[in-house]
């Protein structure tokens, strides 16, 4: 029998993202959705032929895992509750709100023993895992720069107010940092400057002696071309991965494919929880360099 899999939110990932992917996936039965907006989510759930949930308890009495796609800062709670349910967890990045969020969340669900997986969505995408797979190995690299331009804060642009409070390091740049630090080595020291609101300027030291820098900025004109990149360098070369496009359908597919196997054969997944608090730790650690 396939898993079944509820979900939380509706906003665009999920409109966009979850949903599709949990209705056309082989491996998982879409249990249906519940959302802080009884219409949204009664219109999505019409939009997928599933039940609607007037309370977050109702959807976890009809499904095995949880994917959540709402805000960080509501994550942590709602997910304690579907842990304490004994239910799986596909979380949204950044885990939480803040680090002391992440943090609680992180040991309720150790105590609990539940499968975790994090939407790091670029992980997810064939292009990326290339990278990974072959570029790393080719250029066995010293070095790395990543870049994010975007116009999605931009005067006008249509983006929820949480995500323009929390900044464009706590949004679109949390997966320049993660892949950043899963091809150099794990950071074990990150500095930050800039605005959170406008331009961010990132400088890691990797374990290893490896370093890196990162620039993000995302009030660029919406007429400038969005570029979401990482490159590095080292003894056999260079190597680069275009993000722009990695959140795609096909990345959504994969990521809900993979959570359904964890979940059903209880399989550890590499981007689980314990690396959703590692990264949160390196934001927390940036953000105080910015605001202070």
């Amino acid at each position: 029998m396939a898993v079944t899999v509820g979900l939380a939110g509706t906003g665009r990932a999920a409109t966009e993202g979850y949903a599709p992917a949990l209705a056309c996936c082989p491996k998982a039965g879409f249990a249906g959705v519940w959302g802080r907006s009884p219409d949204a989510a009664g219109d999505l759930a019409v939009r997928f032929s599933v039940p609607a949930f007037g309370t977050f308890d109702e959807l976890l009495d009809h499904c095995d895992a949880v994917a959540f796609a709402v805000p960080p800062a509501a994550q942590p709670p709602l997910a304690a509750l579907a842990a304490g349910r004994r239910k799986a967890v596909l979380l949204t990045r950044p885990i939480a709100g803040d680090l002391a969020g992440a943090e609680e969340l992180a040991a309720v669900v150790a105590e609990a023993d539940v499968v975790t997986q994090v939407a790091l969505t670029w992980r997810y995408a064939d292009p990326v895992r290339a990278f990974l797979s072959t570029g790393v190995k080719r250029t066995d690299p010293r070095g790395g720069t990543g870049r994010l331009i975007s116009g999605a804060f931009a005067a006008g642009a249509l983006v929820r107010p949480w995500r323009v409070e929390g900044g464009i390091l706590l949004d679109l740049g949390v997966d320049v940092l993660d892949l950043l630090d899963a091809v150099l080595g794990r950071t074990e020291l990150i500095r930050a400057h800039g605005d959170p609101c406008g331009w961010v300027g990132l400088m890691l030291e990797h374990e290893g002696g490896r370093y890196s820098e990162a620039s993000l900025y995302a009030t660029a004109s919406p007429d400038e071309p969005a570029r979401a990149e990482v490159e590095i360098f080292g003894p056999g070369g260079s190597a680069v991965v275009d993000g722009t496009f990695a959140s795609g359908k096909e990345t959504y597919a994969t990521m809900i494919g993979e959570f359904a196997d964890a979940v059903e054969y209880r399989m550890p997944h590499e981007l689980d929880v314990r690396r959703g608090l590692h990264l949160q730790r390196l934001l927390d650690a940036a953000e105080t360099d910015l605001l202070f």
